[in-house]
């Protein structure tokens, strides 16, 4: 911006403005006045209200309340919005007023302003721009429009390649058989493709999560207006709007069925930010069983080897640690926590309105975009490319003293104990202790604790029992 500026007037009076903002009053007081964080407003968002307002002028229009070449140019200057060409000027904080109408007036003003030089005749930010609208619906029709834009293009094709992606690594590894654990500690033999089948199951429950969630936030506000009763909107505003939105877009929209609950509430918000951090908790799972797997080489587990794609340690040559997974982790660990934000913001419907709804929407959509992405990269730079060192695996396998457990029906638990921890003592494998302290033939007990053969069933569940 220059340093020159132009005087602005709104209902307060007058101010001084950068001369080429495409802004207006209201939105340089919301600059001068939040000086919080320096953090603006998502780009899924700023999309989110630049349809919003083409798609409310196309409706305004048809209803005969908007003359057909003010909506043509207001919905044109929309839609300009609306692709990213005008995202500077859409400067306002995050830590604003809680109902969004700082940033919605930053819409407003700026369409107007684009759309007044489009149609050669002065386009007003409020009686034109937001006619039939509110603040208080449009900033919580943005957060849903912006969220179910965001799961369609980014977040579910992500975790489905990620599912996809898992389950064909498990596929090119199905006949290797490892050590289980449980506690951390060894147990029963298990195949990798069954413990990547439950990450890949995990992910799946994910996708089913969010869809789940999806039928609330196709619910949409617009058509509320202030409190919910509607007030200077056409009675038909909101049908036709989410109507003409769902074709835009190509997602089935709907009118919310009570815009007194879609004004006071973000309790849709709510629940899928729950569902992202439930994929959070799945991903950090996948990630550290993939660092245990990974750790060492020499002194940790060493089961396997992730890409190398990065020197490990600036002091420690030749180092190489497993970066994917601990950038999931952190992605992991930020998703919580902007849940439990939105939890505390969807608190804050007071009466008539929730008053947090600027932070639900960064914290929603930033939740959205770091699953997606970190989802892309756990699957192409870690798991797709990770080796399996078998000889390290069959080595701890064939001394696991736990495939004892495989004999309780014939020799009894106790009995059982005892050899494990004879063969555990002494550090030989289970079959030469076994050998020497049961009846039981050499080739019987092969057969009884070949360890793949352990690994049979255990997808429909198994009995109770500790681990």
């Amino acid at each position: 911006m220059s340093e020159a500026s132009r005087s602005e007037h709104d209902s307060m009076g007058e101010l001084q403005v950068p001369a080429d903002a495409l802004w207006g009053a209201q939105t340089q007081r919301a600059v001068n006045n939040f000086p919080v964080s320096g953090l603006r407003m998502p780009r899924g968002f700023i999309r989110a209200l630049g349809l919003i307002k083409a798609v409310a002028a196309e409706v305004n229009s048809e209803l005969e309340l908007l003359d057909p070449a003010i909506a043509q140019a207001i919905a044109a200057a929309a839609l300009q919005v609306a692709e990213g060409e005008h995202d500077a000027q859409f400067p306002v904080d995050v830590f604003q007023t809680g109902s969004g109408t700082s940033s919605n007036m930053n819409a407003n003003e700026v369409i107007a302003h684009l759309a007044s030089v489009a149609a050669n005749t002065k386009v007003h930010p409020n009686d034109h721009v937001n006619l039939g609208q509110s603040s208080n619906d449009a900033i919580p029709t943005a957060i849903h429009l912006a969220a179910s834009l965001a799961l369609r293009e980014a977040l579910l094709p992500a975790l489905k390649h990620l599912a996809k992606t898992i389950e064909k690594k498990a596929h090119s590894i199905a006949g290797i058989t490892k050590t289980g654990r449980t506690h951390l500690m060894d147990a029963m033999p298990v195949r990798f493709d069954q413990e990547l089948g439950g990450w890949a199951q995990q992910i799946r429950n994910g996708i089913d999560r969010i869809k789940a969630a999806e039928p609330r936030i196709h619910e949409l506000a617009q058509g509320g207006t202030a409190v919910g009763t509607g007030i200077n909107a056409h009675p038909r505003f909101g049908a036709k709007f989410a109507k003409r939105m769902g074709k835009r877009t190509g997602i089935r929209f709907v009118a919310s069925p009570n815009y007194f609950e879609s004004l006071s509430s973000q309790d849709a918000a709510v629940e899928l930010s729950g569902a992202l951090k439930t994929i959070a908790v799945s991903l950090t799972k996948i990630a550290n069983d993939l660092r245990w797997m990974n750790s060492g080489p020499l002194a940790g587990l060493g089961e396997i080897a992730l890409p190398a794609l990065q020197p490990g340690s600036s002091i420690m040559p030749g180092k190489v640690n497993p970066v994917i997974a601990e950038a999931t982790v952190m992605v992991a660990a930020q998703v919580i926590g902007n849940d439990a934000t939105i939890t505390i913001a969807g608190q804050a419907g007071n009466f008539q309105l929730n008053v947090m709804l600027p932070v639900v929407a960064y914290n929603l959509l930033q939740s959205i975009e770091l699953l997606a992405n970190v989802s892309r990269l756990l699957a192409d730079s870690a798991i797709a490319g990770f080796t399996v060192n078998t000889a390290r695996i069959a080595e701890a396998l064939d001394k696991n003293p736990i495939l004892i457990t495989a004999l309780n029906s014939v020799i009894g638990y106790e009995k059982g104990a005892a050899i494990a921890k004879k063969a555990y003592k002494e550090s030989k494998p289970i079959i030469e202790i076994a050998k020497a302290e049961t009846e039981i033939g050499e080739a019987e007990l092969r057969r009884l604790l070949d360890p793949a053969a352990l690994t049979e069933g255990g997808i429909q569940g198994g009995g109770a029992g500790g681990g």
